[in-house]
């Protein structure tokens, strides 16, 4: 029998893109995070759509971004910004905030978080 994907455990498209909205929700909201914020554009419409295209296929669903824009190239798509260790806290302090109100098992949310701790960290370019 076939593990589940945690696009699977988490409910599918709909979901990943629930979380994807409460990211950004959190983080248009959340003062500690202004300076990550202003990393972003004005409309966050596109920023949105690109974390769920990607996370759509980070976590074992459909490759959407790869699809559509081929490799995603984190680190180099992410060199024109600053990404420090307080970055990487803050794009954490919101996807922490996000899953925690998505994800009842423990478990699970043990597993999503250590994986986006370990991109985030990666990441960092100063």
């Amino acid at each position: 029998m076939q593990e589940m994907t945690p696009y699977q455990l988490l409910g599918g498209e709909g979901v990943v893109r629930w979380l994807c909205d409460r990211f950004y929700d959190i983080m248009d909201s959340e003062p500690a995070v202004a300076p990550l914020r202003a990393m972003h554009p004005a409309d966050l419409a596109g920023s949105r759509q690109k974390l769920f295209m990607f996370l759509s296929g980070w976590l074992g669903g459909p490759s959407l971004y790869m699809e559509a824009f081929g490799h995603p190239r984190l680190r180099m798509r992410h060199m024109p910004f600053a990404v420090d260790e307080a970055a990487r806290d803050q794009w954490m302090l919101c996807m922490r905030q996000a899953v925690g109100e998505l994800v009842v098992e423990d478990w699970l949310k043990h597993k999503l978080l250590e994986a986006f701790y370990n991109t985030a960290d990666f990441m960092r370019n100063q």
